[in-house]
C-alpha cells in the first residue's frame, strides 16, 4: 500500500470514528436523569457484551495469543480510556453542556501531538517535526480558546461554579484520554500479532469486565428510582453508544492509528467534536454562537493545515 493510500485511507477511519464518537457527547444529554457512573456502567456492560459475541467464533484462537503483558495493558487502556474518561466526559456534560465540553475535549489533536513527541523525538511512525506542527496546533488552541470564553459570556443558567466544576472534569477527561491515545497506538504498533478489530474486541471484554465493579454503586446506591420507560430509554442509549461509538468508532480508530502516524492520527479527533457540535446544536435547536462558529472554522482549518503538511510528495516522503 503506497503513503497516499495509506493516507486516503487512514482519514476516512477517522473521520467515520469520530461521526460514531461524536454521539458520545450527546448522550449524557438523553439520560440526564441518570448519575454519571450509571450511565458508564451501561455503556461499557453493552461494550462488553457485544464484544464478547463479536470475538466468541475466534476466541479460542485469539486469546491464546494473549501474553500477561497484553492483559495488563488492555486493563490499564480500558480503565483509562473508557471507564474513567467517560465519568469525567459524562460529568462535565451533564454540568456544562455539549458545546463547553466537547472543544476542551477537541484540545486531544494538541496533546496527543506533543505528549507524543514528548515520548520519542525522533521514532518511526511519528511524522511530521513537531516545529513544522506548530502553527495549526495554534489554531486548534486558539479555537478552544474562543469556544470557553463563549461559555462563560452564557453561564448565567448554570452559574459559574458549576461551569468551573464541569470544565475540570473536561480536562480531567482530555488527560485521561490523551494518556490512552499516545499508550494505545504505540502497543498497536508493537503488537502486530492482532489486527485493529481484534484489539478493539479485546478492550471490549476487558472493558466489560471492569464495569462489574460499578455495578453495586451505580444501581444499587446511586442515583433516584426510575419509571420502566426510563429503562428502556437508558438500555437502548447505552447499547447504542456501546455499538457505535465503541466496537466501531474504536475499531476504526485503530485502523487509522495503525495507518497514520500519531502526529497525524492525533489530529482527526476534531471530527469528533465537530460532529458532536452538530449533534449538540441539533438536540437543542439552535444555530451556533459566533465564537463557536469561530471556534469550529479555527479547529477545522488547524487539522487540515495539518493533514496537507503529511502529504507525501512525489518521493514518497513527507
Amino acid at each position: 500500500m503506497s503513503q497516499q493510500q495509506r493516507l486516503a485511507i487512514g482519514l476516512l477511519c477517522g473521520l467515520v470514528a469520530g461521526a460514531f464518537w461524536g454521539g458520545v457527547f450527546l448522550a449524557p444529554k438523553l439520560l440526564h436523569a441518570f448519575t454519571p457512573l450509571q450511565m458508564t456502567a451501561g455503556r461499557y456492560l453493552c461494550y462488553g457484551l457485544a464484544s464478547a459475541v463479536l470475538l466468541a467464533p475466534g476466541a479460542r484462537k485469539v486469546l491464546g495469543r494473549l501474553t500477561l503483558a497484553d492483559w495488563r495493558d488492555l486493563a490499564g487502556l480500558s480503565l483509562l480510556g473508557n471507564i474513567v474518561y467517560y465519568v469525567c466526559l459524562a460529568v462535565s456534560v451533564q454540568i456544562a453542556g455539549v458545546a463547553p465540553a466537547s472543544l476542551i475535549i477537541g484540545l486531544l489533536p494538541v496533546t496527543i501531538t506533543l505528549v507524543g513527541a514528548q515520548k520519542s523525538k525522533k521514532g518511526p511512525g511519528e511524522g511530521v517535526a513537531l516545529r513544522r506542527l506548530a502553527a495549526p496546533l495554534l489554531m486548534v488552541g486558539a479555537g478552544v480558546v474562543c469556544i470557553n470564553i463563549a461559555a462563560f459570556q452564557t453561564a448565567s443558567g448554570v452559574g459559574v461554579g458549576r461551569l468551573v466544576l464541569g470544565l475540570l472534569a473536561a480536562v480531567g477527561a482530555l488527560v485521561m484520554w490523551t494518556a490512552y491515545a499516545v499508550w494505545n497506538a504505540r502497543r498497536l504498533a508493537a503488537t502486530p500479532r492482532f489486527n485493529s478489530h481484534e484489539w478493539s474486541l479485546l478492550t471490549g471484554v476487558v472493558t466489560g469486565l471492569l464495569s462489574l465493579l460499578l455495578i453495586v454503586p451505580a444501581f444499587f446506591f446511586g442515583g433516584a428510582p426510575h419509571v420502566p420507560n426510563a429503562w428502556v430509554l437508558f438500555w437502548s442509549v447505552s447499547l447504542a453508544v456501546a455499538l457505535g461509538a465503541s466496537v466501531i468508532g474504536n475499531g476504526l480508530w485503530n485502523a487509522a492509528s495503525r495507518l497514520l502516524p500519531l502526529s497525524l492520527s492525533g489530529q482527526l479527533i476534531v471530527f469528533e467534536t465537530l460532529f458532536a457540535l452538530i449533534y449538540g446544536f441539533l438536540h437543542e435547536a439552535r444555530w451556533p454562537l459566533p465564537l463557536e462558529a469561530t471556534a469550529i472554522v479555527l479547529m477545522l482549518a488547524g487539522v487540515l493545515w495539518s493533514v496537507h503538511l503529511h502529504r507525501p510528495d512525489e518521493s514518497g516522503v513527507h
